[in-house]
């Protein structure tokens, strides 16, 4: 065990020319960043999927009936054997022969049996109630998060020239402020990598999934290393337009679609300009040149790059969704929402149809009368979480 972990701490891998790891022992004059300080994030993760559970439950709840955030589901599908069998062991989605053939089965329409589906598959999707709560969570921890870096970095002077991010390296002593911001933001995407297994289901899940990875090890190897500073910067950055993101999933659960509409058009312009303007041209551009300047070529460098650089692809698909979505909406004179991910699926547009042909009224009714697919959302796209 010893000799393998000499081998993957190899310094000639990890560390520039000339710098070893006992550059960055701590000493009593000065503290820097240390290996087991990432321990923390553990215990400190499950601590705040804590708060986040007493919070949606003690807080966000009772504001969002304050608001009258529609608590109920969508509605049920009639409890039927045969389809239900269908659904869970075959496919959830039938093609016209499978219809047809149910159609013959049950003796009902085939719209019955599509609408059966569609309220089947609707009914696992959340209540707007527990989006607004989980959105609401997260809102909450953004505002504070990036609030906490904006007032950290403006009193650095790497926040204005990124060289700074280099000047003095390794020795650059490790702020109590700066400590406090890494761990905060480690436990939350832990907290996040494990809870997504569990929260709303969203259709860019394994996009997302790795988006928390790559977060993760980028945190986690540029605390190792010390490279701290260009970390904070680009922290900061991300959680920008996920303030206004989640702000707009609130308002438009609240049904406000105004201040919605106007709080995704925010968002996407902020998004754009910060993940497609800002972050190349100021964190890939001081990691790619001007630390190749200052500290020379190492391994570890190119690792660190292409990590940012997986970052940007996720930007560039993301953006693409978002400029498509405000595209449709500007088309349609709608504004739509983010179409990165919120949502758990698309939406089944329920539509009004005749009543079944067949007898059987009970199953008629409940298929005719439906709900309405859309449960809460803007026309036109879904929102997103995500970096």
């Amino acid at each position: 065990m010893a000799g393998i972990l000499a081998w993957f701490w190899n310094e000639r891998f990890w560390l520039p020319h000339n710098v070893t790891w006992a550059d960055l022992q701590s000493t009593e004059e000065a503290a820097f960043p240390q290996a087991e300080d990432l321990y923390l994030a553990f215990p400190l993760a499950f601590c705040i999927f804590m708060i986040r559970l007493l919070f949606e439950r003690f807080i966000a709840k009772p504001c969002a009936l304050g608001l009258k955030v529609q608590a109920n589901g969508p509605q049920k599908a009639q409890p039927n054997a045969i389809l239900e069998k269908v659904f869970t062991a075959i496919t959830k989605h039938p093609d016209e022969k499978r219809l047809e053939g149910l159609s013959k089965q049950l003796d009902w329409d085939v719209r019955s049996i599509q609408r059966w589906f569609r309220q089947r598959r609707n009914q696992e999707k959340p209540s707007t109630l527990t989006k607004f709560c989980e959105s609401m969570w997260r809102f909450t921890f953004y505002l504070y998060i990036f609030t906490y870096g904006v007032r950290f970095l403006k009193k650095t002077p790497w926040l204005w020239n990124t060289r700074q991010c280099w000047n003095g390296y390794p020795y650059q002593p490790l702020m109590p402020d700066l400590h406090y911001y890494y761990i905060v933001e480690l436990s939350f995407y832990w907290s996040l990598m494990f809870s997504q297994f569990i929260d709303i289901k969203r259709k860019d899940f394994g996009i997302m999934f790795t988006h928390h990875i790559v977060t993760i090890t980028l945190i986690t190897f540029s605390y190792v290393t010390n490279l701290t500073r260009v970390g904070t910067l680009t922290l900061c950055l991300h959680d920008a337009a996920d303030v206004v993101l989640e702000a707009a999933k609130m308002a438009n659960y609240c049904k406000c679609q105004k201040l919605s509409d106007l709080l995704f058009l925010t968002f996407a312009i902020v998004f754009i300009v910060s993940r497609l303007g800002i972050y190349p041209l100021w964190i890939l551009n001081t990691t790619f040149f001007e630390l190749y300047e200052a500290l020379g070529n190492f391994p570890a460098l190119w690792v660190f790059n292409v990590l940012l650089v997986i970052l940007q692809i996720l930007h560039c698909f993301w953006s693409y969704l978002i400029i498509k979505a405000a595209y449709k909406a500007i088309s349609k004179g709608k504004v739509a929402k983010d179409d990165r991910s919120d949502i758990e699926s698309s939406s089944d547009e329920e539509e009004t149809v005749p009543r079944s042909k067949t007898p059987h009224s009970t199953v008629t009714t409940n298929g005719t009368s439906g709900t309405n697919g859309t449960n809460g959302y803007l026309t036109g796209g879904t929102c997103s979480e995500e970096h």
